[in-house]
């Protein structure tokens, strides 16, 4: 598994745990910055992740700012991109379960290390479930291409 890791000033230090707790599982990481705690602007970041994920590059992604918010909505501008924002572990589930959301948002000043950690954990572990939700998830697509639902 390839997963592509971004962040901001304010998700610095965040992206830095998770890129060395997935390192050591083995899990091979493409850190698109930022790489210390000077000031920067989020869209980059998100875009980069997200990015890096339509190119096929990495399966899936990790985007760390300091709510989760505005890297998420940067995130989710790209066309089949679908950017979760989660603080605990049942959302970072059915994000992946119901939504087949390819990319985790996470908030460094809202949640810290240990948690955000297992919903990492969670997130990368949890497959989509497809079935009736696979229907919900085209809708998304439907509606990014401008086609009515």
């Amino acid at each position: 598994m390839r997963v592509a890791l971004g962040a901001d000033h304010g998700g610095y230090e965040l992206k830095e745990a998770i890129r060395t707790h997935l390192e050591t599982q083995g899990i091979e990481v493409l850190d698109f910055g930022t790489h210390s705690k000077d000031s920067v602007d989020y869209p980059k970041y998100g875009f980069a992740v997200g990015s890096a994920i339509t190119k096929g590059e990495a399966d899936l992604g990790i985007a760390v700012c300091g709510t989760g918010l505005g890297i998420s909505m940067a995130a989710n501008k790209i066309p089949g991109i679908r950017a979760a924002v989660c603080s605990e572990t049942f959302s970072a589930r059915m994000a992946r379960e119901h939504n087949d959301a390819n990319i985790l948002a996470l908030g460094a000043r809202v949640i810290g290390a240990g948690l955000a950690l297992d919903i990492v954990d969670i997130f990368l572990k949890t497959s989509f479930s497809g079935g009736r939700h696979a229907l919900r998830v085209s809708l998304i697509s439907n509606i990014e291409r401008g086609e009515d639902i």
